[in-house]
């Protein structure tokens, strides 16, 4: 495999350029392919060999996925993102077309300059630098930069993983570039994240007339007590490690067009996102249990999970939480906060093959209109991770 450095575009050296070429990709999710052959065009040029991989699965959008790979010996540092992004919404309330990647006032503005193109940009820079003036590292690099992370995340992030997996391939530790920080660019990083879990409750009781309520049994007045019981005290009130546990409601569907039919179903959405103190299956026999005791066999309850239910997990390795913090400080001064707060990412399924930290940008703007990440941030976190990867393969 050719190892030259030094052959590729400019955009692989200019986080700016890159960050630009890829927000210019309007790879709403799950049409990501653009933004990858962007991503393939440099690192192939780079000595990086280059998979991509399309994943399918019953009900959903096919997915296009690149894993990226320059090293064949341990340890091999893994870095995960992604390049699909949502929707835009109403583009005529944009000060700049979504997809412009136009720079004004110091920012790149863009769907994706935050979440999460600008940091894969960054971390290709980095490591541009990186193998141009180190040469290659005692180890590998590999990169794992999915389509399928703002969407129903079944064919992206878990399953390139597994491919890997499967080829013989093992990571010693893994980089997740979503936007981590808060306020300022390196105030926090993320060494781990509640668990996530949704799902459906269907209350069933018997159809009829609402005159005659004692020829019907009402599923809605079954589900307005359920939901009662469920979120009439909190599931916890948090651990050392991570925030309180959160039960939300955010639907309740019936589907009933008649003022004068008791209809026979209600259902309601949930979220539930936990720490420490429970699983998914304890929630599962929580949510069961309540149902039972309110409901008390009156009328039949059904309960379903949405695809891809989250563990809670954190990172226990020191050295790697370590180096990244030694590398912000020395890049900004500041000693990011450790923190397990924020929703979920592909984290989720980095850590089953390995350690995993995530850290990028300042999240401010992300998913809103008129996102933008600041041009001096991302000199500054290609500097960051610059100097991460400078210190993982340090030879001392």
């Amino acid at each position: 495999m050719n190892r030259t450095v030094g052959s590729e575009s400019h955009s692989a050296a200019d986080p700016l350029d890159l960050a630009q070429a890829l927000v210019r990709c309007p790879s709403v999710t799950p049409d990501a392919a653009a933004a990858l052959s962007c991503l393939e065009g440099v690192l192939a040029p780079m000595g990086f060999d280059c998979h991509r991989l399309t994943f399918s699965e019953a009900d959903t959008p096919d997915v296009d996925n690149l894993y990226a790979r320059f090293g064949s010996e341990p340890p091999v540092l893994l870095f995960n993102g992604h390049v699909d992004v949502v929707p835009p919404g109403d583009e005529a309330l944009w000060t700049h077309p979504p997809f412009s990647g136009a720079v004004e006032g110091g920012m790149l503005h863009g769907r994706g300059a935050v979440d999460m193109k600008g940091a894969i940009a960054c971390f290709v820079a980095a490591t541009r630098s990186f193998l141009s003036e180190s040469g290659p590292p005692r180890g590998s690099i590999a990169l794992a930069i999915t389509g399928d992370e703002e969407g129903p995340a079944i064919n992206g992030t878990r399953k390139l993983l597994d491919w890997a997996a499967e080829r013989g391939e093992r990571f010693d530790a893994g980089l997740v570039g979503e936007p981590t920080s808060r306020a300022v660019l390196g105030d926090m990083l993320k060494i781990g994240r509640r668990g996530s879990m949704s799902g459906t409750i269907t209350v069933i009781g018997r159809q009829g007339h609402s005159a005659y309520p004692h020829q019907a049994v009402n599923p809605v007045h079954g589900l307005s007590r359920l939901i009662a019981a469920l979120t009439e005290s909190p599931l916890d009130e948090g651990t050392e490690a991570f925030q309180p546990s959160n039960l939300e409601i955010t639907s309740v569907d019936v589907g009933n067009p008649a003022f004068n039919v008791i209809p026979e179903r209600a259902v309601a959405r949930f979220n539930i996102r936990f720490n420490d103190l429970h699983s998914v299956d304890s929630l599962v026999d929580r949510l069961r249990g309540t149902a039972d005791r309110v409901l008390a066999g009156t009328m039949a309850v059904e309960i379903a999970l949405a695809p891809n239910p989250a563990e809670v997990f954190r990172t226990h390795d020191p050295r790697l939480i370590g180096l990244m913090s030694e590398a912000v400080v020395a890049e900004t001064g500041r000693r990011p906060e450790p923190s397990t707060t924020g929703g979920t990412s592909d984290a989720r399924f980095v850590k089953d093959h390995c350690p995993v930290i995530e850290f990028g940008l300042v999240s401010e703007t992300i998913h809103q209109i008129d996102e933008c990440a600041s041009i001096a941030d991302l000199y500054a976190l290609t500097a960051i991770y610059r100097s991460f990867l400078e210190r993982y393969f340090s030879r001392d």
